[in-house]
């Protein structure tokens, strides 16, 4: 089984320390065509906690790895800036894996959204889990490549629509940031949910090759 050790990952994917006031980057010109990265924000909020959690806000941009005009950027994950309490953060999508099966292995689910309704903010100690929760097994999840995983992900996500992700932050300087969208731990489970505040929100939800369950 994969070991996800998060400080070890926030250490490799060190961030600068971020600042509360949200700013916007009109960069449309540098990056060809529209795109829902052109208007991403190059400063961040500082109010994630150390903690599992979701993270209920309004969908900013969603930008493709390595993008070359969005700060911060990651060569191996998808991140989508949700707008909260007028500050912009990063919820960090693995979109490859770094060992065995490069690919990511993605099922979509409808189910009631977990956790309390939902309501602008960060909520830590929320669970979510796909088998205890969703009643998903590995074996109905589908691999893709880098380029389809973003792709589907991007295309589900609607900007300027509201948006849940479950997610782990360690807080501190990465206080702008969550990461481990995906299976990871019991009642730890990260996904981007569509639709949150409707009847029957959409569960994007991603594990990787050797996580059976």
């Amino acid at each position: 089984m994969r070991v996800f050790v998060l400080v070890a990952l926030l250490a490799a994917c060190r961030e600068v320390p971020p600042t509360p006031d949200a700013k916007v980057r009109m960069d449309a010109a540098a990056d060809g065509p529209f795109s829902k990265a052109n208007d991403c924000a190059i400063v961040f909020g500082s109010s994630l906690t150390n903690a599992f959690g979701r993270l209920d806000g309004t969908v900013r941009a969603v930008v493709p790895p390595g993008h070359r005009s969005c700060p911060m950027r990651n060569g191996t994950h998808l991140v989508v800036q949700i707008m909260m309490g007028g500050q912009a953060y990063r919820m960090v999508v693995n979109v490859l894996s770094d060992s065995g099966d490069p690919r990511v292995y993605m099922h979509e689910v409808r189910a009631p959204l977990a956790g309390p309704a939902w309501s602008e903010g960060w909520h830590p100690g929320v669970s979510l889990d796909y088998v205890t929760t969703l009643n998903v097994a590995s074996t109905q999840f589908v691999p893709h490549d880098m380029a389809t995983t973003v792709d589907m992900i991007t295309d589900a996500i609607e900007l300027q629509t509201p948006i849940s992700v479950f997610g782990t932050s360690s807080g501190g300087l990465n206080s702008a940031s969550a990461h481990l969208v995906h299976k990871h731990l019991p009642n730890k489970d990260g996904a981007i949910v569509i639709d949150p505040m409707s009847p029957s929100p959409r569960y994007l939800l991603i594990k990787f090759d050797e996580q059976i369950f």
